[in-house]
């Protein structure tokens, strides 16, 4: 019920501020949600972006605006609402009503209501999922490349980098130097979600690289990850969808002060890929 009434909290004040500036971080903040993962979770819980999901509801709230009001100025209404000029707004609100907003004073004009959403409890036991705990009593080194990721853009970012570490032979070199003979499970080639679980900054350091201990080119640099308890789970994309939704809320432990890590595994591996989460008990 605790975390019913944080992502409600933030949904109240996404409404409050159709017409002025949403912060990021404080729709974040008051869903007790790291700000890199909140537009995560809310794509899966709600099936539409965070963004596209504030974007109906304004260009909504311009139309009932319109017909309320016939004599409101198309210009005031795009900078009310967020837009530029009037010819964005414009285009914005035909791509969503089906007419552009001087057609949509008239009466009897079919337009299209976005409503505000609110969330409630439904009982799920049919999807089960799997993690273990994993609690490391040594620490991890890990060598490879940081790179600076802008937080709001971080999902279409963060696997462009790939993209280029593979095409760069950065990705070969990390699969070079990893372990065939590890001491724990976080084997694979890793990627570094900043310095903490919980990322409320407008940017963060992603760090990609693997455990090793031997020496290592002037182009490459080193993180120390201290003893910690960790929850894997299988398959990251899934993982992140469902960790604030379903298993941090009534698993009893909190995140920890550490980055999650995203561990990619061998091709042939079953899964071929983890998400550690560093916890600590509540």
């Amino acid at each position: 019920m605790d975390w019913l009434e944080r992502i409600n909290r933030a949904m109240d004040y996404i409404e409050k501020n159709l017409s002025g500036e949403i912060d990021a971080k404080e729709v974040a903040r008051l869903a007790c949600c790291p700000e890199y993962h909140f537009p995560r979770m809310f794509s899966s819980m709600t099936g539409v972006s965070l963004s596209e999901y504030i974007r109906r509801r304004r260009l909504s709230q311009a139309a009932f605006e319109l017909q309320k009001n016939t004599a409101v100025r198309i210009i005031d209404l795009a900078l009310k609402y967020g837009y530029d000029s009037p010819d964005s707004f414009s285009r914005a609100f035909k791509n969503l009503h089906g007419v552009v907003p001087t057609v949509a004073r008239s009466k009897g004009i079919e337009l299209k209501a976005f409503p505000r959403l609110s969330f409630q409890i439904t009982i799920k036991g049919d999807v089960e999922m799997d993690y273990r705990i994993e609690v490391l009593d040594f620490e991890i080194e890990i060598v490879g490349v940081k790179q600076k990721v802008v937080t709001n853009d971080a999902f279409s970012i963060i696997p462009k980098l790939w993209e280029d570490a593979n095409k760069n032979g950065l990705l070969q070199r990390l699969i070079d130097m990893s372990w065939e003979n590890p001491q724990c499970n976080m084997e694979g080639i890793l990627g570094v979600c900043g310095t903490q679980a919980s990322i409320t900054d407008e940017d963060f350091d992603y760090f990609m690289g693997c455990r090793y201990k031997n020496e290592f080119s002037n182009d490459m640099e080193k993180i120390v990850i201290p003893k910690s308890t960790w929850a894997v789970f299988p398959n990251i994309t899934d993982a992140w969808k469902r960790l604030y939704t379903e298993w941090l809320p009534s698993s009893g432990y909190e995140l920890a002060d550490l980055p999650c890590i995203e561990n990619q595994l061998a091709p042939d591996r079953v899964p071929n890929s983890e998400l550690w989460v560093p916890i600590i008990p509540k």
